[in-house]
């Protein structure tokens, strides 16, 4: 389908500093049909800019001779500069470099790495306020700023979630290293050594919690990658297992452990959070005096691994809605059977589809199983 400027080619003016970027974007713009002319720098974008006079600008922020915001002030300076749309294309994805976008003058703000389809929708929906009468751009400036309140909404809470995740990791590590410090003491008692093993215990939890909000902000970003090497399934599992060995026997729950396939092809820190979390859930819902399992097996092309427990179980209608953030189930008397930790069930999720995998739920007769299947790294 030819773009909607089609028979009267718009042309786009590239204003970036980066080699490959400005391939990119030419590329992308010439098979929709624009005219594209090229800028190396700010200096060379402005002298473009008076020479060609371009229908819409895609200019970088940050430039070794003058930087974006600047181009961007100056190019308004000029005859047919004020009506002209400019995206901002940046790497800094913070409210600050949002802010001084829109104070230069930018009529969007894209944020690198940039997909060829969203470059050009943002580009024809630039050209396209371009066209519209004053009545509908007054309409459109008013969705602009709630579409920027959001936005700077959006960058507001990454940076607060950088500074929480950071301060709070600082505070856990340490409460971790003094649990240690204390469980080394010789001379410590078994109650005072109980009471430091469990604070070492929550401490970890607490610094996987820390780690799974983080993970599942960067995963809305798209940018959750699974990373995968050689992974021993059987002293991943032990692991997991001795950090909950204080919390199984507060519910004197045992484990069983059957594992089928000792190896995979995965992301040791994603697959152990993942079951850290799985496991820490099937104790929380097992009953007293029960057995939590943890089997594993090979078919098909993949590794899948269960993790089951003998508790409520979960209705079939909710096993999909389990997953989203802060669920808690009830029964048909409108009593909690099942609840989350917030966010756990929700990283798990996000971590195995990271690795091309899935995550359900299957009934344990009583109980609930929850399966994590990992594809083969091919």
């Amino acid at each position: 389908m030819p773009p909607p400027h089609a028979g009267n080619a718009a042309t786009v003016l590239v204003i970036d500093d980066n080699e490959a970027n400005r391939a990119l974007a030419r590329h992308a713009l010439e098979d929709e049909g624009y005219r594209v002319n090229l800028a190396s720098g700010g200096a060379e974008g402005i002298a473009a800019f008076q020479r060609e006079r371009p229908d819409c600008v895609l200019l970088d922020v940050r430039m070794p001779d003058i930087d974006g915001f600047a181009v961007c002030e100056l190019i308004r300076a000029l005859p047919d500069g004020a009506e002209t749309p400019v995206v901002f294309l940046t790497a800094l994805r913070d409210v600050d470099t949002f802010d001084r976008a829109l104070r230069a003058g930018g009529d969007d703000f894209v944020t690198k790495p940039v997909r060829a389809a969203e470059l050009i929708v943002r580009v024809e929906n630039a050209l396209k306020l371009r066209r519209m009468g004053a009545e509908l751009r007054q309409h459109y400036d008013a969705l602009r700023r709630q579409r920027d309140d959001v936005l700077r909404l959006q960058l507001q809470k990454e940076r607060l979630l950088t500074f929480v995740v950071h301060d709070l990791k600082n505070h856990v590590n340490g409460m971790d290293l003094h649990a240690q410090l204390l469980l080394r003491d010789a001379t410590l008692g078994a109650e005072a050594r109980r009471s430091a093993a469990q604070i070492r215990s929550a401490a970890v939890q607490l610094g996987r919690m820390i780690l799974n909000l983080l993970d599942i902000s960067r995963a809305d970003e798209g940018k959750l990658v699974a990373h995968r090497t050689d992974v021993d399934l059987r002293a991943l599992v032990g692991a997991v297992t001795d950090e909950f060995a204080v919390a199984a026997d507060e519910r004197r729950v045992t484990f069983e452990i059957a594992l089928a396939a000792d190896r995979l092809r995965a992301d040791e820190d994603l697959l152990r959070r993942t079951l850290a979390n799985l496991i820490e859930n099937a104790i929380r819902h097992a009953p007293r005096g029960s057995c939590v399992s943890v089997k594993s097996s090979t078919n098909a092309g993949g590794t899948e691994v269960r993790v089951g427990d003998a508790g409520g179980g979960v209705p079939p209608a909710m096993r999909e809605r389990i997953f989203d953030p802060f669920v808690q189930l009830e029964s048909e008397e409108r009593r909690p059977t099942r609840t989350g930790r917030g966010l756990g069930l929700t990283f798990c999720k996000l971590a195995v589809e990271a690795h091309g995998g899935q995550i359900w739920i299957e009934d344990a007769n009583p109980g609930a199983i929850f399966v994590v299947r990992i594809p083969d790294a091919s």
